[in-house]
């Protein structure tokens, strides 16, 4: 082992171990960025620990499952059994390992400020266990500048300093649940090392395992790139919701616009409208921007406008609602209402940040006797919303269908018999265009 500020020797040390694949990986946090992260190292034959702090995802790790609905569990078992995967719970492992790979969650606080509170944790954790040739690679979605101002002086509490004890990089993590043409292994990876050095060492780890790994020149142009990325989206969406509601009230389809307009084959790429952003991603990364935008004494008016729009899209599928009821002479106090889909996106079990909550709290504040089904969620996580109450996914009949007042497609589920839930339901407002395809009773349909 090189001794601390022996100048190249822990460089070398970790060069070699990379070339020779001998290279040992830690990845704090087993959610949706890292369990998909160890499967693809694991598959790989890299020796990997995965660090979490919930006892239940250790223990339904060791017995062979996933958690995630949408994440297979069969390469579980043969990596514990084989043991190039061990999940656990002690930090020990932070030390024996040669690669830390943060994978923690980077939400907002109550006044939509970062909140880097699980950073910082992960990065204190690592520093009590630092030792020279470690690489730290940053996976979580935070704004430019923070691997260098927030995580790199915690590390060098330790004494230990970068460049020569030890090499820091950010990485940021591109996963989409649910999305069976894109596996972690094989998005382009973006790597910025706080030196080429480290970018470099970060480079030839995840090229182990990783079919394309896209170096840049700093840290800070990864962070950047990936919150433009997921402003991108946040922005387009915001104008295609816009764009929604001055269409309905001109009596245009939207869907059928987009439709349209995506035959351009240069110079237009087809954004979606819906009820509302969801997700751990593209509702949050854009006030990371603005947040450091005002740090520097910038406005984003145009990212904060997109926010605003989006934003509003629950309370304006509610008025829709309220619209639809009244036109049949019924109030929506007292109504019965049932949401359709509880979870962000289509055939997944993540329900962060839905538009789905919102919804059912602007009802149930209106009067509204409000249930959901979602075949993917069973009990509605009040964890994302502590203000409602605890529901149960309802199974969806006729009988169940017939006996709501209004239904709210909600989120387009793959499972869904939407030509039933038409057949059978009073009023159903889309949100999805999910009954598109409908041809029977498009009198009771309302596109929201």
């Amino acid at each position: 082992m090189p001794l601390p500020g022996e100048k190249g020797a822990c460089a070398e040390l970790l060069r070699a171990k990379i070339a020779r694949r001998e290279v040992k990986l830690c990845v704090m946090g087993l959610g949706y960025v890292g369990l998909p992260l160890v499967h693809a190292a694991t598959d790989a034959a890299l020796f990997t620990f995965g660090l979490d702090t919930e006892a239940e995802r250790i223990e339904a790790l060791r017995g062979g499952r996933s958690y995630l609905k949408h994440a297979e569990s069969s390469w579980i078992q043969p990596a514990v059994t084989e043991g190039r995967f061990i999940p656990t719970q002690e930090l020990s492992c932070i030390r024996e390992a040669d690669a830390i790979l943060i994978c923690v969650p980077t939400p907002l606080t109550e006044s939509r400020d970062p909140d880097l509170s699980c950073v910082v944790s992960a990065t204190e954790q690592i520093t009590s266990h630092l030792r020279s040739g470690h690489l730290i690679c940053l996976e979580s979605t935070t704004y430019p500048t923070t691997t260098r101002d927030v995580v790199l002086p915690v590390l060098e509490r330790s004494g230990l300093k970068h460049g020569t004890d030890f090499f820091l990089a950010y990485s940021p993590e591109r996963v989409d649940p649910g999305n069976k043409s894109w596996s972690p292994r094989d998005i382009p990876k973006v790597v910025g090392g706080l030196s080429g050095e480290a970018t470099e060492l970060a480079t030839s780890l995840y090229q182990l395992f990783l079919r394309t790994v896209v170096p840049v020149s700093s840290a800070e142009v990864a962070e950047a790139a990936k919150v433009l990325e997921n402003t991108f989206r946040a922005v387009n969406i915001a104008l295609v919701n816009e764009m929604k509601i001055l269409c309905q009230r001109m009596g245009i389809d939207i869907w059928e616009v987009i439709d349209a307009a995506k035959t351009k084959p240069f110079g237009f790429q087809p954004f979606y409208p819906g009820p509302g952003l969801g997700g751990h991603c593209v509702p949050i990364d854009p006030f990371y921007l603005t947040w450091i935008a005002r740090r520097y004494g910038l406005t984003s008016r145009f990212i904060e406008l997109a926010g605003e729009v989006n934003t509003s899209m629950p309370e304006h599928v509610v008025e829709t609602l309220i619209s639809a009821l009244s036109a049949r002479k019924l109030p929506v106090r007292g109504s019965r209402v049932a949401v359709l889909g509880l979870a962000y996106k289509p055939d997944i079990d993540d329900a962060r940040e839905s538009p789905s909550y919102y919804m059912i709290d602007l009802l149930l504040r209106r009067g509204a006797i409000v249930t959901y089904n979602d075949p993917h969620i069973a009990v509605m996580p009040t964890s994302h919303n502590s203000n409602l109450p605890a529901l149960l996914s309802q199974e969806l009949t006729a009988e169940y269908l017939s006996a709501q007042d209004c239904v709210v497609i909600a989120t387009a589920h793959s499972d869904y018999d939407y030509a039933f839930i038409v057949e059978h339901s009073q009023i159903v407002v889309d949100t999805r265009n999910a009954t598109r395809d409908v041809n029977r009773h498009r009198d009771r349909i309302v596109k929201a």
